[in-house]
């Protein structure tokens, strides 16, 4: 699975709201926020150990459902097929001398 911010987004936005209030805000404020441990403990008033917890938790709790699920990775798939598809329906209609688009360009 790959390992980027984007990846971490979605797999908060897919399943964030199974994971405690603390774990997804944590998870959220690191990742997405960018703020440093110590920024999210002050904030979130625990610790940054406490802060560093939650986020591990989360993050193995979100890894856990992509495994069992795939929904982040089926979405991820079924969105390259669709630009596939869009590539092709381009190439055809630049074949086909189609350029009365209007509407149809957007695709």
């Amino acid at each position: 699975m790959e390992d980027s911010r984007v990846m971490r987004s979605m797999l908060l936005d897919f399943y964030g709201q199974l994971l405690t209030e603390k774990q997804r805000e944590c998870y959220d404020l690191h990742y997405n926020e960018d703020l440093s441990l110590s920024e999210i403990a002050e904030q979130c008033g625990i610790s940054r150990q406490g802060v560093w917890d939650n986020i591990r938790r989360a993050e193995a709790a979100l890894r856990e459902l992509e495994e069992k699920t795939g929904l982040v990775g089926r979405v991820m798939a079924l969105e390259r097929e669709l630009e596939e598809t869009r590539e092709e329906l381009r190439r055809l209609r630049a074949g086909s001398g189609d350029t009365a688009g209007g509407a149809r360009d957007g695709v």
